[in-house]
């Protein structure tokens, strides 16, 4: 059965999307998913394309990195929660923060803070802010909307980021700026990434109650101001593994050994070219050091948290390998050229930003692929736009616009993974209960891109 580039293209992911709702079990699907498409490419033979699909993914440069640096950020939250860190700039917060409102604009203005990387914005704040939203009867899925919203988008549109650095090389890569001017173009496209603007100022427009509610985040809302039961029944297992590392007794909590490995992470990826898996080593490095030196913990406890905090990640990272062999089979199967050829037809100079935002949005949302789809796709979309003589700058931002929106709300994309994990929900719960605001967040960007086109 010939299936690449064909519509057929779109079965596995078909198949992952009512899988993972009716199972509500991402993993599952995304194994599911991926084994079918293996079947469509391989026939009889999909156990052997298995294999080899597992190892190219296990051995690919970006899983790897994705792996060290979610696990080692795992292991340093641990050492920052087994020191009684976290719980110390939790009661700082919470002696300044009266109500859910002002608890959730403080999650979104140190999410703001988070700039450097989406990663470390996800599982940071979340793990931060869990404990003092949980006094306030927020709900974790209500946390994980606010946590997400300020973690790709504001990433995406402040440049010095691992989001700037990566688009700007492929920017470069691909004849849209001159050597050593990929970051320039970058930032001259900013003010067109829509979505991700759209996305975090809803935040604050929901939290004050200006967008209320909706679907499935009204009935968690309700659940948690009624009952005090902010961590979905479901999500139980992931809260006991965030329990699993608990503050040392005796310990005298210390605020800034919370503050201080923050504010190193984010100055050492910058320093390093926003290089966030230095950031993380030497960051880690000095913290080790620090409750070493401070006799905090022995140097078993030391090394031990760090293995537990490792452990944590077990299962988002399972996760995401399971997205990203998904991914693999989706470019063999030509999915991503499949939508954009599909489109191709119909497209002007003054539809182009809007089209690419919704074709490559949804390419990025069912493939779970912020990144990677775009070294395959962002050619295609390149030559389009000269055929057509669009306006460059608008395309860009779009393209930007696009994997943002995939990011932010595709079940099994990386942020969705980590933010839920961080906070405590599953990732469906978390993208179930955000699905609402982000379509509002993608119509609203839609508008935009047409307003402008036709200005």
């Amino acid at each position: 059965m010939e299936a690449s580039g064909t519509l057929l293209s779109l079965l596995p992911t078909a198949l992952v999307f009512v899988l993972a709702v009716w199972t509500r079990r991402p993993i599952e699907s995304l194994i599911c998913g991926g084994l079918a498409g293996l079947g469509m490419l391989h026939g009889a033979d999909f156990v052997s394309g298995f294999a080899d699909t597992s190892l190219r993914v296990l051995t690919d440069e970006d899983v790897a990195w994705v792996i060290l640096v979610c696990g080692f950020m795992g292991s340093l939250i641990a050492l920052l929660i087994r020191t009684g860190s976290t719980s110390a700039f939790t009661a700082a917060l919470a002696d300044r923060v009266s109500t859910a409102r002002g608890a959730l604009l403080t999650t979104w203005g140190l999410g703001i803070f988070m700039f450097v990387d989406d990663y470390l914005n996800s599982l940071a704040v979340g793990a931060a802010m869990r404990n003092l939203t949980d006094k306030f009867r927020v709900s974790r899925e209500k946390l994980a909307y606010v946590v997400d919203s300020t973690a790709a988008p504001i990433s995406v549109i402040i440049p010095y980021s691992t989001w700037g650095a990566f688009f700007g090389g492929l920017l470069v890569a691909n004849g849209l700026a001159g050597e050593g001017q990929g970051l320039a173009v970058y930032i001259s496209a900013i003010p067109y990434m829509f979505y991700a603007w759209v996305a975090v100022i809803l935040v604050p427009v929901a939290i004050c109650g200006g967008l209320p509610a909706l679907g499935p985040m009204k009935a968690a809302e309700q659940r948690a101001r009624e009952t005090g039961v902010t961590v979905p029944p479901e999500a139980a297992h992931i809260e006991r593994a965030n329990q699993a590392v608990q503050p040392k007794p005796g310990i005298r909590p210390r605020v800034w050994l919370f503050v201080l490995p923050m504010l190193t992470l984010v100055g050492t990826t910058m320093a390093f070219d926003n290089d966030f898996l230095i950031g993380i080593y030497i960051t880690l490095g000095a913290t080790v050091a620090i409750v070493l030196g401070l006799r905090l913990l022995d140097l078993h406890e030391t090394f031990d948290t760090v293995i537990d905090g490792f452990k944590t990640m077990i299962e988002p990272l399972a996760v995401l390998v399971a997205a990203f062999i998904l991914k693999d089979v989706n470019d063999a199967l030509g999915l991503p050229a499949y939508v954009v050829s599909t489109m191709e037809p119909l497209l002007t100079a003054e539809l182009l930003p809007a089209a690419i935002f919704v074709s490559m949005g949804l390419v990025s949302f069912m493939t779970g692929s912020n990144w990677g789809v775009f070294v395959i796709v962002l050619p295609i979309v390149t030559s389009l736009a000269h055929n057509l003589g669009a306006d460059m700058t608008l395309v860009i931002g779009a393209t930007l616009s696009a994997s943002t929106f995939g990011s932010h709300a595709c079940f099994y994309s990386d942020a969705t993974v980590l933010t839920a994990q961080a906070t405590g929900c599953t990732p469906l719960q978390h993208a179930l209960t955000q699905i609402p605001y982000a379509l509002i967040a993608a119509l609203i960007t839609v508008i935009g891109y047409l307003g402008i086109a036709y200005l």
